[in-house]
């Protein structure tokens, strides 16, 4: 048996190092990545404010100031001037 590869094996060799380590640059990222958080469509009536309604949707044990927070990021708010009718988007069960 020869000491060195030849070159159609040591290209095998390459391909497959490639293969491995993309799948497992693929896993890492896709396990990063983690669920989706559930969000549900909220339409804002009059007198609502961001922050009664981060009070509707907050867990038990929530924080509404972190709602609120979640709230602008779900819907790209630049402030929290908010709408009668305008449909927003917020962390549901």
């Amino acid at each position: 048996m020869p000491r060195y590869m030849t070159a159609p094996s040591r290209f095998l060799v390459i391909i497959s190092t490639m293969v491995v380590a993309l799948v497992l640059l693929l896993a890492t990222s896709v396990m990063a990545a983690g669920p989706e958080p559930v969000t549900v469509d909220y339409r804002v009536r009059p007198g609502d404010t961001l922050w009664s309604i981060a009070e509707l949707v907050i867990a038990e044990d929530g924080d509404v100031r972190g709602t609120v927070a979640e709230i602008r990021d779900l819907n790209d708010l630049g402030s929290s001037v908010i709408a009668p009718g305008q449909t927003l988007v917020v962390p549901g069960d």
